[in-house]
């Protein structure tokens, strides 16, 4: 017990630090996915309250806290997601098409809200020579906050694009198959979740997203990082 209690003010201050972004992450993403589909004729996100920035209405325990607790201890291969948005696609005219942007919307919003995060960074380094004292510390917990945004963004971002069912990859690369053969790939999504965890777990997960995940960080965060 006393090992831990030491070690909590650290912890908290991770926290902290990992709080705001992953929480708006994850927010941003399910919200993009309801209002694109808005947006394509479903209303069925809005009537569900899901087309807000408010995070309570999208988190998961397990798929938000657990991360939250796991990267402010220092475990950097986290898992993490929210509820996901309802999405009916019989309300779009091109329901494939559909589909497609739909899933487009929630790594792509992860992608700009990185660059927004990047931008960030770089502009608390440019004023980070003038504060002083307290304003100092402000600015050096929102340049780590900042810097946390741009990875946690961008791994949501490729993370999700893995062609697994359900994930959002899976329903781009459906677009692009044959009917028979798009009924037969996303039938697999009920084994979906076990297949990422056994790459997890075995580190091919870490193997696989690892390398592009440093590539995309380094592009959004400001030279020289």
């Amino acid at each position: 017990m006393s090992d831990f209690t030491a070690h909590l003010p650290g912890m908290l201050k991770n926290v902290s630090l990992v709080i705001v972004p992953l929480l708006l992450a994850l927010t941003v993403h399910e919200a993009s996915h309801g209002l694109v589909a808005w947006w394509l004729g479903d209303p069925t996100a809005k009537r569900a309250g899901r087309l807000t920035l408010n995070p309570f209405k999208h988190l998961d325990p397990m798929g938000t806290l657990l991360p939250m607790i796991l990267l402010a201890t220092g475990v950097r291969a986290v898992i993490g997601w929210a509820k996901p948005v309802p999405v009916n696609p019989g309300y779009f005219k091109n329901q494939n098409l559909g589909m497609m942007l739909v899933a487009l919307a929630g790594p792509g919003s992860n992608f700009l809200l990185g660059l927004v995060f990047g931008q960030i960074l770089h502009l608390i380094l440019i004023l980070h020579p003038t504060p002083q004292g307290a304003s100092l510390d402000v600015l050096r917990w929102a340049a780590n906050a900042a810097y946390y945004g741009v990875y946690i963004n961008a791994a949501l971002a490729l993370f999700n694009l893995l062609p697994i069912p359900p994930l959002d990859g899976s329903n781009i690369l459906a677009f692009f198959l044959p009917p028979q053969a798009r009924a037969r790939y996303m039938s697999v999504g009920r084994y979906g979740l076990l297949v990422v965890l056994v790459l997890a777990m075995t580190g091919l997960l870490g193997d696989i997203v690892g390398p592009l995940i440093e590539s995309l960080a380094s592009i959004l965060l400001p030279e020289g990082l």
